[in-house]
């Protein structure tokens, strides 16, 4: 795919395919390096073991020690201790493309042996012929009809078997990799590292929220009530005394950029102390965390590592990182260099 491609079908995506919850990810148990003390030969838990030691991994551990020591001027009362992440590029993969279009365009081809009618109809298509120009031509309109043919209609209980029937097969078209191998084992251990901390740890994405569900709670550890998304509107059925939840195709709340603060006000109700995200979608809710009068910390994740993942920022139509970059230079937030202060990338790299 082109960089031109990339960005039109990234627009049109970011405002019509996040909306709806595509993906799923089987469990992927993080581990973390043993080591000995010196002192009593107990094996621990390094924290933060596949981080590099350097300015950036220690700003976290002291920001963590200042705001959970008892008497410290900084102590977060454990109620407070919100920290609220993004999901695509913060912690897990999103080139060439966001993992949901994958997901939809598996789905169309899976479906096409009862519709042979599609092999000669757009958009389908183009997806059967793996035709990316030819797809993003169909536009904002071609993609919700592909959307609406792989979801709409579908209870809550057969969209999340359906995703999970996807992610036990399906490969990263380049990285050749299960989809839920390509979460980042850095965050992993932050994420862990905060809990054992007692911050309560939530996931704010546009990505849809059905979408994350199913995965995302084995993979990262995070219960499905802490999970924040964007999401379809949802209707309550009773047919033959079974009661079902069905999608139907309209937008509920688009939970990007300004809609992330929003979201995290009417959901959470707190603002959080940390917040982690890797692009200008999600300025905003960085921005919140700044807010907050008690000792915070911000933390952006740089795409730098061209040869262990990918390279990108600025002028990138998957993730761009431009304003943010900007605004977190200005203010001293914390710009973590993938390339520089991560060892490993994903679980299992070495």
């Amino acid at each position: 795919m082109n960089l031109k491609t990339n960005s039109l079908l990234a627009k049109t995506f970011l405002l019509s395919v996040l909306l709806v919850s595509v993906s799923a990810c089987k469990k992927e148990t993080s581990k973390e390096t043993d080591i000995t003390t010196t002192q009593d030969s107990v094996a621990v838990e390094a924290p933060l073991a596949s981080w590099n030691e350097g300015q950036n991994k220690q700003t976290i551990l002291d920001y963590v020690k200042d705001v959970t020591t008892e008497g410290s001027a900084n102590f977060v009362p454990v109620a407070d201790r919100i920290a609220t992440f993004d999901n695509d590029g913060t912690l897990w993969s999103e080139q060439p493309v966001y993992f949901q279009l994958f997901f939809v365009m598996d789905r169309i081809k899976v479906l096409a042996k009862d519709h042979p009618e599609w092999k000669d109809k757009q958009p389908y298509k183009s997806v059967l012929e793996n035709n990316m120009p030819e797809l993003m031509k169909q536009g904002k309109k071609g993609l919700v009809e592909l959307l609406m043919t792989t979801h709409a209609g579908m209870s809550s209980e057969e969209f999340e078997k359906t995703v999970k029937d996807w992610i036990a097969t399906a490969k990263h078209p380049t990285k050749n990799k299960p989809y839920n191998q390509l979460v980042f084992q850095p965050m992993l251990e932050l994420i862990n590292y905060l809990k054992e901390n007692q911050f309560k740890v939530f996931i704010v994405s546009g990505g849809g929220i059905e979408f994350m569900r199913p995965w995302a709670e084995a993979t990262y550890g995070i219960p499905k009530d802490q999970i924040i998304g964007s999401s379809l509107k949802e209707q309550f059925e009773t047919t033959n005394g079974t009661t079902t939840i069905n999608k139907l195709a309209e937008l509920d709340f688009y939970d990007d950029k300004e809609g992330k603060p929003v979201a995290i006000n009417k959901f959470i109700g707190r603002k959080p102390v940390l917040s982690a995200g890797n692009s200008d979608g999600d300025l905003q809710m960085l921005q919140y965390a700044a807010s907050n009068p008690l000792k915070n910390l911000e933390i952006y994740i740089h795409h730098t590592d061209s040869i262990r993942e990918w390279s990108y920022d600025r002028k990138s139509p998957i993730g761009t990182f431009d304003k943010g970059w900007d605004e977190a230079k200005q203010k001293g937030w914390l710009v973590i260099d993938m390339k520089n202060d991560w060892k490993v990338i994903y679980p299992g790299d070495k």
